[in-house]
């Protein structure tokens, strides 16, 4: 199963690292312990909204732009682990494309643009 505050922390791990910042710099900046911040980043502790828009502005960036890189993750290992259709009988599948299609339409949404470009790659 994939946990949330894994994917979290792999997420801040390498916009740290990208930056080349320590894990001291990031801490102090946001105010929280070293110790605390690891543990996060290994995905060890939940963090607190709170406490992600501090490690966020210590990054330089918006908490939005993390949680939807989070979330397009999470999205990516799910349909790793959906079970292959061609394996659930045909009176056990749920209608999906027909929900979809009904409940969420119009010019404005095309699906999951994102999501099909990661499972393509």
């Amino acid at each position: 199963m994939v946990l949330l505050r894994q994917l979290l922390g792999d997420v801040l791990r390498r916009l740290r690292v990208r930056q080349a910042r320590t894990l001291r710099e990031v801490s102090t900046l946001a105010r929280v312990s070293l110790g605390y911040l690891s543990e996060v980043e290994r995905g060890q502790k939940e963090a607190s909204s709170e406490l992600l828009a501090s490690i966020c502005g210590a990054l330089g960036v918006p908490l939005s732009q993390v949680l939807r890189e989070v979330s397009d993750q999470f999205a990516l290992a799910e349909l790793q682990h959906a079970p292959v259709l061609a394996d659930v009988p045909e009176h056990e599948r749920l209608p999906m494309a027909e929900t979809v299609s009904t409940t969420i339409s119009g010019p404005e949404f095309d699906g999951f643009p994102e999501v099909k470009d990661m499972v393509a790659a």
